[in-house]
């Protein structure tokens, strides 16, 4: 860039920054997630799971988990030239919630990831943002190995409201995670749209 202006030789464009959340239940995926499609290397928080905190740590299903995000995980992803996305994934456990109001301050939407073979785990992600009206997207994370239900039972099995996408993802793939992030800022336009309109 010179004097404000790309190398093509146009203005220089300022892109909008949004901030999306990566919520979910323990060992779900998110840190994975945010690095799976951060163009900036994420920060993370992660220390390793130790004894005295087994009897909190559920690992059923995810035995092979050794660390845990005791903070956020914190990425950055171009959706466009004018479009940026700062990825904040917050912590799964429940002892680690209350950070959960300060990390969806100011959000445009969050993605909350769900595991089918621990699914009541995301209920209280879904909960806390229906609760808070931030739109949200289920991205269900298709495990190696876990078993594969038609997105309508899971759905219903999770309450969600007919407007609320519910997608199949790969936490690990870049290209599918990116999908599942297009879906939530699409998503989060639309209702913002429809709210104003209630109230205008």
């Amino acid at each position: 860039m010179i004097f404000g202006r790309s190398e093509r030789g146009k203005p220089r464009v300022e892109p909008v920054t949004f901030k999306i959340l990566v919520a979910g239940g323990f060992g779900v995926g998110k840190t994975t997630l945010v690095g799976a499609v951060s163009e900036i290397r994420p920060l993370r928080t992660e220390e390793l799971l130790t004894e005295a905190g087994r009897p909190v740590d559920d690992t059923s299903g995810v035995e092979g988990k050794h660390t845990t995000t005791v903070a956020m995980d914190f990425g950055r992803i171009t959706l466009r030239e004018d479009l940026v996305l700062y990825l904040f994934g917050t912590p799964g456990q429940e002892r680690f919630w209350f950070m959960w109001d300060e990390l969806s301050e100011g959000a445009l939407g969050a993605v909350v990831l769900a595991d089918t073979r621990r699914l009541e785990d995301c209920f209280a992600a879904v909960d806390y943002f229906e609760r808070r009206s931030i739109p949200f997207v289920v991205g269900v994370n298709c495990f190696e190995r876990s078993a594969r239900y038609p997105v309508e039972d899971v759905r219903q099995a999770l309450d969600l409201a007919e407007d609320v996408p519910l997608v199949l993802c790969d936490a690990r793939d870049r290209e599918s995670v990116k999908e599942v992030l297009v879906g939530v800022v699409q998503h989060a336009m639309s209702y913002a749209a429809r709210r104003q309109s209630v109230t205008t």
